[in-house]
Parts: C-alpha cells; structure tokens; sequence
C-alpha cells in the first residue's frame, strides 16, 4: 500500500470521526431541551458509517464516510415535575432520550478513534521521510 493511500484512508477516517464528535457534542448540548423545533423534547442523533470503495485502485481499499445521521427512536425519558412549564396534566415532563454517560463514552471512543488516524498519519509522514533519506 503506498503512503497517498495510507493518507486518503485516514484523511476520511478523521472526518467521519470529527462528524461524530460534533453529533455528540449537539446530543450532550441538548440533553436537557424539551422544546425542538419538531416539537417536543430533542431526540438523540447518531451516525452511521459505511465504507466507499475507491474505484481508482485495483486492490479494493476504501474510505470510511458519515452516510447517514439518525434520530434515536428510544423512547424519551419521563420525570415527574408538576412545576415546570412543559409538564402535562399529571405534572410529568417528557426529557430527551440523552444518556449522559453513553454519550461520554461514544465522546471516548470517537476520540480515541481520532487519534488512532492521527497516529497513521504521523507514521505514515515518518516511514515517507525515512524512505526519503534512504535515497539518498
């Protein structure tokens, strides 16, 4: 595999991980929003991946790619609160469908993703330049 691959492989897989990230970021934003402008509380989004197979090569490498960001159908959380302005009738409040602590997980492991594609990279840049010195 030469190193323009390496790159492009890992080039997508930043972005797909940066994409996360920010989708995360909005579901940790909102984790306490009962008003969306779908109406009702924010319901939690997610992404999913899928691999694009690069034409141009002949041994079937591919990239990694957001196809498509979905909405959590769990259903929402519901806590009693006759006080707050969104309660219903019998004083209960429909929250979002945010667990804080699974997004801090995904949070994790979407960075630690960032960073392993980071690492290939460097790696990459460094077998490059050693290559380079070799020819000399």
């Amino acid at each position: 595999m030469d190193i323009e691959k390496i790159l492009s492989i890992s080039a997508s897989g930043l972005e797909a991980q940066r994409v996360r990230m920010n989708i995360i970021s909005g579901n940790l934003a909102n984790a306490h929003s009962t008003h969306s402008p779908d109406g009702g509380p924010y319901r939690r989004k997610d992404v999913v991946f899928s691999e694009v197979m690069d034409s141009m090569s002949g041994n079937g490498s591919g990239k990694v790619m957001v196809s498509e960001v979905i909405e959590d159908q769990r259903p929402f959380q519901e806590v009693y609160d006759p006080k707050h302005p969104d309660a219903n009738a019998e004083g209960y409040v429909q929250l979002p469908n945010v667990n804080l602590l699974e997004e801090m997980v995904n949070m994790i492991s979407a960075s630690r993703a960032y960073e392993a594609n980071v690492t290939t990279i460097s790696s990459a840049k460094s077998m490059a330049q050693k290559a380079l010195e070799i020819g000399r």
